[in-house]
This record gives structure tokens, C-alpha cells and sequence, in this order.
């Protein structure tokens, strides 16, 4: 079986690729809720860094959260970059994806679509219907200056959002000490640092420029914004956007 998972996690970068033929480009959010004291965990973990290894694909922008839960914590091992921030998020999603309890590791995509981060054939398969699906609202991102960001999104339908706003960290990596995990050294992709919520659009359109969070335990090569919006009556993600931290002298532009 684990085997055969492997084996999957491997090509599925390449079947999302693969499988349609070219189309418009799509932000796809994929959010994996996991926590180092499971020992479901390491091979979702895994998926995601593979995953991280070709974000941009012929059919779809691939923008990945990696969510560390806390209620493994109790278990012998505290995970560092769990949170309540994340823990509550998978709640919210649980309610409303109408699931009796959250688990992990949980992949959610694009806020409406969940599955096993264990079971790979169902994570291509809604990341190619995500890719299918337009969303309405367009997310722009364009850095002013190497610390600040500016966000705009334009939505048609004029509903009422959220618009959340995430860093990541790819390259990480635990030495795992006590808990199911005990004795491993398990590593990270695209793991949240910090999300929180900016603000709500306001007749269609939301503006702002916000500074770039940046830790000294972080290292800024291996980070990445991602401003996301989604609707508060279902939490699906309806507009998505994500680009690198600048370099020393950079000017990138995220669509």
C-alpha cells in the first residue's frame, strides 16, 4: 500500500499536467491540515512538496497552504508551527463541508472540495476540476517596494468577501522526538507562517497595501504571499493570487 502511495504521490504532478489540454490558467488553492505528532501525515506532507516542485502547470496555478492543526499537540509531541488561526479554519471547514469530525491529514481545495491527503487519485482529480472551474473574483498583486504589497481585486458579481492574506515557507524540515512521529525527521512545503484576514470587497473591488511580514527565523528565499478570497457563507474560495518574496532587487507581479 505505501508503495503503491508513493508511487502516486510521485506522478501526480504530471498527470495534472498531462491529463487536459491547455486551457485559461487557474488559481487552484490546496490546503492540507496535517500536524508532525500524526503518523498518517509524513506522505501528505510529502505530496505537497511535490506539488510545490511545479506550481504553475499548463491548466492551473497552484497555490499551496500547508495548515498545522493543534489538537495532536496532546500526544506526546508539540508540533512548532501549529495554531489556533489553522485548528479553527479546519473546524469552519468541517461545519461546512458537513464532515462528523476533522481528521488528518485533510486536503481542501478551493474551500469546497475535500478529500484524504492519503488518497492522491482523489487529490488530481478535484484539482482538475478545480482547473475547470473560472472563478469570479481577479486577484493582482504587485510589490511597490521589496516590503510592501499591494492587493487588488476586482470581482463582476459584486457579492460581499473576505479576502485572506498567508505566507509560506517551503524547505522545512523536523526532527520529531516523541509523539507517533518519534524518531523521524519529517520535512515541510509551503507551510502558513501567518494568516489572517485583510479586509472585505466593498461594490466589487478591494484595495490595499500591506507590509510584508518578515521573521528572522524565516528565511525569506523560501517564502511566499498568497492573498486568496472566499465567501462567507460557504467559504469557498472564489479568487486567488500568490507570488515569491522579492529578492534584493526584484518587482514581480502575482495574477
Amino acid at each position: 500500500m505505501k508503495r503503491f502511495l508513493y508511487q502516486a504521490i510521485a506522478t501526480l504532478v504530471s498527470a495534472v499536467t498531462l491529463t487536459l489540454p491547455a486551457v485559461t490558467q487557474q488559481p487552484v488553492v490546496i490546503e492540507l491540515f496535517t500536524s508532525e505528532g500524526c503518523s498518517s501525515c509524513p506522505p501528505a506532507d510529502a505530496m505537497l512538496i511535490t506539488l510545490g516542485q511545479k506550481r504553475d502547470t499548463n491548466i492551473a496555478k497552484l497555490i499551496l497552504l500547508e495548515e498545522h492543526v493543534e489538537y495532536w499537540n496532546q500526544g506526546g509531541w508539540t508540533d512548532r508551527f501549529s495554531g489556533p488561526t489553522y485548528t479553527q479554519r479546519q473546524y469552519d471547514y468541517t461545519h461546512e463541508l458537513h464532515l462528523a469530525t476533522a481528521y488528518t491529514p485533510q486536503i481542501v481545495i478551493d474551500g469546497h472540495l475535500q478529500a484524504s491527503g492519503n488518497n492522491p487519485r482523489a487529490v488530481e482529480q478535484m484539482i482538475l476540476e478545480a482547473a475547470k472551474t473560472p472563478k469570479p473574483a481577479a486577484v493582482s498583486l504587485h510589490l511597490t517596494t521589496p516590503e510592501k504589497l499591494q492587493v487588488n481585486v476586482a470581482d463582476p458579481t459584486g457579492t460581499h468577501l473576505q479576502v485572506l492574506f498567508a505566507v509560506t515557507e517551503d524547505g522545512l524540515t523536523t526532527d520529531v522526538h516523541a509523539g507517533e512521529n518519534g524518531g523521524r525527521t519529517v520535512k515541510h512545503g509551503a507551510v502558513v507562517r501567518e494568516m489572517r484576514r485583510l479586509g472585505s470587497t466593498s461594490d466589487g473591488k478591494f484595495e490595499k497595501s500591506i507590509d510584508l511580514p518578515d521573521k528572522s527565523s524565516w528565511k525569506k528565499e523560501n517564502l511566499r504571499a498568497a492573498v486568496f478570497v472566499e465567501d462567507p457563507k460557504t467559504g469557498a474560495i472564489v479568487g486567488a493570487a500568490d507570488l515569491p518574496y522579492p529578492s534584493a532587487a526584484s518587482n514581480v507581479t502575482g495574477k
